[in-house]
């Protein structure tokens, strides 16, 4: 009897094996389609719908470039050309080796573009010798007035005489360094060049990337020109390889490197030719000022849209500045600024929801790309839907929200003073009078003898123990510090520290930030550098991902910080010594915001003088050119900040109503 039930339900189960393998092939095979699918390679998903050709397009003086047509199979209709101009290599080489992206996102090769990748002049495998930020020169019938601008102009030329299924209207982007050749081939833009979109554009090196305010930005500059700036005297399909670093601690690694001038001779030793230039012109001269892009923004496309990050720690300098230039010198044509709370890159790159320890209460990033950067093109490249954007569509960071404003800054903000006040405290008020004299200071007024009485506070600073840029073990400049938690830096003996009450009510502030500086040193030279912070209250609550040695009570987000060396304080052209001991005038913009203080947070200065090696270490003692100075020229000295009511030191802002 028991081996007839085993028969019985070994039966069974050949039944319902059967009956399964019968209903069941369709479903299998869709899931297996689907499982297909999703181990191909983004680049061989892209195979199936796009074809690569490469050319060697000629520019106007004989130079051909590199270029590479990604174009839709389907032919049976015409689509906008979008182009890619980049210094950075256009890999993969060869008409089978495909990107494994296209466009700024996969939405755009979902909707069908031809995109066009090219190397600019000189770079990997176009022809020709590589300028950095190529001088602008007026174009003309000659051979030698080329530049970014005409070799963009005649690469569009050649694409619409021969590429097939073009719809005659060519979009441009790019960002950082690509950023800046979309900047430039807006410029007298072919009539063709319909929509542009600088992203985080280079725009002048004296006061993005590597200079600010002509405080060299060390550990950028290092890490970034040992790889980019090699020579390559032929064209290439590689890159060079990066700099080991024998340290994960860029502090301690640089500050043994010693004096500039140490690092060509021990790391570069002559092999990158731009780091010696950074030498030979340590002052803004014309070497510099004819790599400005932002004066020549003139016959721009009909629509640009220049974007930037809040945070970027290499070129927030450049997209306000483009965004400004182009709408002073191109009154007519659409222009747009879009600004969220991004590092480097992080609008293409990630979802955008936060930025180290900071969150931003939405995936950021995902909207740009979905609702401001796709229907921008679309509408301008094909009249594809009105995109009704804004003339600056800007995220306000501690409210976290997107806004939009018929100008940048809108004219509701009102402006307010900053100003530095006895006991560490900070005050926010209305503006100085008419005749530039602050508010009556409580410590302002007169000693026995009748005489002024200065009010300041003092700190003495060594750049041998120079204050770090944060707190993290980093070898370069990280994404996140300009919203790093500046309680390492406040608790420095060398850092003055200034702030307000708890706020009572929120406080927007928006626009352009201005410092007015009252210093004086013991020696001849000194940096200076201004950071606005938002405090947390003590028990601001910490986020899920926070970690277990963070804690968001007390927590000093860097809102935005500054530096200027100290001997362009007049003229970025001709340096000047401090005369030791004497009140003197430094300004210089801090550079723009949208961020809430709210209801019980703190508004915070700090001042300091080191910042590194973010900045390299200023000897304090005046030399002719601190990337030839030696170890005896880096002395101590002891700095001063004055808060009287003859030298007030102060920040002026723009204050946007809450009703606003």
């Amino acid at each position: 009897m028991a081996h007839r039930t085993d028969r019985w339900i070994f039966l069974v189960g050949i039944c319902i094996l059967c009956f399964s393998a019968a209903g069941a092939p369709a479903q299998d095979a869709a899931t297996t389609n689907k499982q297909d699918a999703a181990e191909k390679k983004p680049e061989d998903v892209l195979k199936e719908t796009y074809v690569k050709r490469e050319y060697q397009v000629p520019t106007r003086d004989g130079v051909k470039l590199f270029t590479a047509v990604y174009a839709p199979k389907d032919n049976s209709k015409k689509y906008p050309i979008l182009l890619f101009r980049t210094p950075y290599s256009i890999r993969p080489y060869g008409e089978d080796e495909f990107r494994s992206s296209l466009g700024p996102d996969k939405q755009f090769s979902e909707a069908g573009y031809i995109f066009v990748y090219q190397d600019v002049r000189g770079c990997f495998r176009s022809e020709g010798r590589f300028i950095n930020m190529t001088p602008h020169k007026p174009s003309g019938a000659g051979t030698d007035h080329v530049n970014e601008s005409t070799d963009t102009y005649d690469c569009i030329a050649w694409l619409l005489d021969n590429v097939e299924n073009h719809n005659g209207r060519v979009g441009q982007w790019g960002i950082s360094y690509p950023g800046f050749y979309s900047a430039a081939g807006m410029i007298d833009a072919h009539p063709a060049l319909t929509a542009v979109s600088p992203q985080a554009p280079v725009s002048d090196w004296w006061y993005d990337d590597f200079h600010h305010h002509g405080a060299f930005f060390l550990a950028h500059a290092f890490r970034f020109l040992y790889t980019f700036g090699q020579p390559r005297p032929e064209p290439t399909e590689y890159f060079a390889h990066r700099f080991q670093f024998p340290t994960p601690d860029g502090f301690d690694f640089f500050l043994k490197m010693g004096p500039l001038g140490s690092a060509n001779a021990a790391h570069f030793r002559d092999r990158v030719t731009f780091w010696n230039q950074f030498a030979e012109h340590p002052n803004y001269d014309d070497f510099w000022q004819s790599r400005n892009i932002v004066p020549h923004l003139k016959n721009c496309a009909p629509a640009v849209m220049t974007v930037g990050g809040w945070f970027d720690a290499e070129d927030l300098w450049g997209p306000l500045k483009i965004y400004r230039s182009v709408e002073e010198q191109n009154p007519d044509i659409f222009n747009i600024l879009v600004m969220g709370p991004w590092a480097h890159g992080g609008w293409a790159r990630s979802d955008g929801d936060k930025l180290g320890h900071v969150h931003f209460g939405a995936k950021t990033g995902k909207f740009y790309r979905e609702q401001i950067q796709f229907p921008f093109f679309e509408q301008f490249l094909r009249d594809n839907g009105d995109a009704r954007l804004p003339e600056a569509y800007v995220f306000e960071t501690g409210t976290n929200h997107w806004c939009q404003f018929n100008e940048w800054p809108p004219q509701a903000v009102n402006s307010r003073t900053l100003r530095l006040t006895d006991g560490q405290g900070l005050t926010l008020e209305a503006p100085a009078d008419q005749d530039g004299s602050a508010a009556e200071d409580d410590e302002e007024g007169q000693d026995a003898n009748g005489a002024d009485r200065e009010a300041f506070d003092e700190f003495v600073s060594d750049p041998q123990h120079p204050v770090p840029f944060t707190a993290a073990i980093a070898t370069g400049m990280t994404r996140a510090y300009m919203t790093d938690d500046q309680r390492f830096a406040a608790r420095r003996p060398d850092v003055l520290v200034y702030q307000t009450e708890e706020l009572k009510s929120d406080v927007t502030l928006c626009g352009p930030i201005d410092t007015e500086l009252w210093v004086s040193t013991s020696q001849s030279a000194a940096d200076w550098v201004v950071k606005l912070i938002d405090v947390f209250p003590g028990d601001f609550p910490d986020a899920g991902d926070t970690p277990a040695t963070m804690k968001l009570g007390g927590y000093q987000m860097m809102v935005r910080s500054e530096v200027i060396r100290g001997r362009y304080r007049n003229s970025p052209e001709k340096p000047e010594p401090f005369e030791p001991d004497t009140p003197t005038q430094v300004n210089f913009e801090l550079q723009d915001v949208l961020h809430t203080f709210r209801k019980g947070h703190r508004i915070m200065v700090q001042i300091q003088s080191t910042w590194f090696p973010l900045v390299d270490r200023n000897p304090q003692k005046y030399v002719d050119n601190i990337y030839k100075s030696d170890e005896d020229d880096f002395v101590k000295a002891t700095h001063r900040v004055y808060r009287s009511k003859q030298h007030a030191s102060r920040l002026t802002v723009g204050v946007l109503p809450q009703e606003f």
